[in-house]
């Protein structure tokens, strides 16, 4: 029976060299192939090789820290673009606001310098009164201005713009009044055509924003596009003031009277500020607006 002392262990249990044995040999490869590369160059393609081989894995090993940096960015960036597209949108919208007011007042503006050019053209002083809403009477035609007795306004006053007569003060209350516009079915503005200067009484149409002309005569001297102005024999409309223009003219042969239909000058419906005229025959003292014939009154007689 063999002893333990003679038993020899298997050879994959043999030892090798120590660690210190394989440190120093290890070391003084390094060295020896540091000082070769340094001085001979020889391992610049060896060390590109091993670089291109080892890329893919740098990649590899890399690609989740450059897509969380690529995520990061791209969130921080849609958030950045959400914002800034917000605040330019409502930037936006405030320019565009403020746009629309400027056209606004520029619109208003060139109206008032107008207007004051009416003013100053007009043979009798004048107020500036601003429409501040309209009859709530859907049958009439009528709009309420912002001035009245207290600043001297009187019942029979015309109303006018740059372009023309828009009506006539019917109604004088403490601080506004009730302008009556011509083409109301009661209102009624003494004219005359331009062209060859006959004299006729007009009617406003009420039902739409054109005035008649009736009873005329079917052979007439009336065209269309003859221009309407004021004859001033009232007394309240200064003569020469832009009325109407002659729209459009039916003569039927089963009516001795030619229907005559006129659309007005003035901006009736389109603008804000009106020029109420002081009337000439009036006296230094103001009257209580129930003492004046109201100015429908007055013509009713004349229609035939």
């Amino acid at each position: 029976m063999p002893t333990l002392q003679n038993h020899q262990p298997p050879a994959f249990f043999i030892r090798g060299p120590s660690p210190f044995a394989r440190l120093s040999f290890f070391a003084a490869l390094s060295i020896a192939l540091m000082a070769v590369d340094a001085r001979l160059h020889y391992l610049t393609e060896i060390r590109q090789g091993f670089a291109a081989l080892l890329h893919p894995l740098e990649v590899i090993a890399h690609s989740p820290v450059v897509a969380y940096d690529q995520t990061r960015e791209f969130l921080t960036r849609q958030s950045i673009l959400t914002e800034e597209n917000a605040k330019l949108h409502e930037r936006s919208l405030q320019q565009s606001a403020s746009l629309q007011r400027f056209l606004t007042l520029q619109a208003e503006n060139d109206h008032l310098r107008k207007l004051l050019g009416a003013a100053q053209a007009s043979p009798q002083p004048a107020k500036m009164g601003e429409i501040v809403h309209t009859s709530r009477d859907p049958f009439t035609r009528k709009v309420i201005v912002n001035i009245g007795s207290q600043q001297g306004v009187l019942a029979g006053q015309a109303a006018m713009d740059e372009y023309g007569v828009i009506g006539q003060v019917t109604q004088v209350y403490p601080f506004s009044s009730e302008v009556t516009l011509v083409t109301d079915k009661d209102q009624a503005i003494p004219i005359q055509i331009e062209r060859n200067g006959l004299r006729a009484i007009a009617f406003g149409h009420g039902r739409d924003d054109t005035i008649d002309l009736p009873y005329l005569p079917m052979n007439v001297d009336i065209r269309e596009g003859d221009k309407l102005v004021t004859s001033g024999i009232d007394g309240i409309y200064p003569s020469g003031i832009a009325v109407a223009k002659v729209s459009r003219i039916q003569r039927n042969q089963d009516s001795p009277f030619a229907r005559i239909i006129c659309t007005p000058t003035a901006g009736i419906e389109n603008h804000r500020q009106v020029l109420l005229l002081e009337m000439a025959n009036v006296p230094a003292t103001p009257l209580d607006s129930r003492n004046l014939i109201p100015p429908r009154s007055r013509h009713a007689s004349r229609r035939p």
